[in-house]
């Protein structure tokens, strides 16, 4: 995207260009991705350094790391220039073909793992100018669409920000999940059963409990919770290696299946888990972003469009954030 020089002598092409430099943190490889020559983009980041009185990018080792200040002004960068970019697009359509962009997908690690190979294909074949980048959850909560650090959020949403756009897909549940062969599955499963055993749960925050302890409790039981770890995937290998119990979403048990577990059904009522996508609304008329929406809608079975909000895909349903 070019932009003309604004009437205060301004050249608009900077933030263009900043936005890529922190994106990569690397003057050559932004300089790649303008296609440029590194003395180029050396020259247009000493530009933006004395236009914003900062260094932006400083050497740290071998690499390259932003400022405080380049951090803090990074998510109003990339959202003037996303305006930009919706703003000069024709007719609100896009050329796939031609795209040249970076996507950045906040994403439980369980559905890069059971969707990823899909997305990556499609938009390959689609968009092969197009790159996805997967953030993981983390373990603090940041307004990661609203600040700009991720494009577009997948799974099951709990956002504070009030002006994000969510849209329900559909519902996922819960499943336990043992090794082949645990005592659990010999016999009839009862929820005093499935409470007596041992549990592990996953939790981005680290928590030891979560709803299936609330449903326990309304029928007076507890269950022992040995520990907990950050992402369902972490958890599959442990599990295998171990008499622990733990849960997944449906979504997830081609995954468990494929290293030799079991799925089954949890003998308790436990409330459905709404999932779905959110967007800053600054990416409406983009469509480009639009694009990706569609392609995050093809890869859940059953989605149906719809309003829709809930608590992030942390663990164990919403409850072990």
């Amino acid at each position: 995207m070019r932009v003309t020089q604004s009437s205060t002598g301004l050249d608009l092409n900077l933030l263009v260009a900043l936005d890529v430099l922190l994106e990569e943190s690397s003057v050559s490889r932004a300089a790649a991705r303008l296609h440029l020559s590194e003395p180029a983009m050396s020259r247009t980041l000493g530009r933006i350094r004395k236009a914003l009185g900062d260094p932006v990018l400083v050497r740290a080792g071998r690499s390259m790391v932003p400022t405080p200040h380049a951090l803090a002004v990074q998510g109003e960068v990339r959202a003037v220039v996303e305006r930009a970019r919706a703003l000069f697009l024709a007719g609100g359509r896009v050329d796939l073909t031609t795209l040249t962009r970076t996507f950045t997908v906040l994403a439980h690690d369980a559905f890069a793992a059971s969707f990823g190979a899909e997305l990556f294909g499609r938009v390959g074949r689609e968009a092969p100018g197009v790159r996805l980048r997967f953030l993981s959850e983390s373990h603090v909560d940041v307004p990661a669409l609203r600040e700009g650090i991720a494009d577009l959020e997948i799974g099951v949403i709990d956002t504070r920000s009030p002006e994000v756009r969510i849209e329900h897909l559909h519902d996922e549940r819960m499943l336990g999940v043992v090794r082949t062969g645990h005592p659990l599955l010999r016999g009839r499963l009862t929820a005093r059963r499935f409470a007596a055993g041992e549990h592990l749960i996953v939790s981005r925050r680290g928590r030891m409990q979560g709803p299936i302890d609330a449903a326990l409790a309304e029928r007076g039981l507890t269950r022992r919770v040995v520990g907990s770890v950050g992402s369902f995937p972490a958890s599959l290998f442990v599990l295998r290696e171990t008499d622990l119990i733990g849960l997944i979403a449906t979504q997830a048990a081609p995954q468990a299946e494929a290293l030799g577990l079991v799925t089954f059904e949890v003998p308790l009522e436990l409330p459905p888990l709404p999932f779905g996508i959110a967007w800053h609304p600054r990416h409406d008329a983009d469509p480009a972003h639009a694009w990706l929406r569609a392609c995050a809608r093809d890869l859940v079975p059953g989605a149906e469009a719809g309003a829709g909000a809930g608590g992030r895909a942390g663990g164990e349903g919403s409850g072990a954030r």
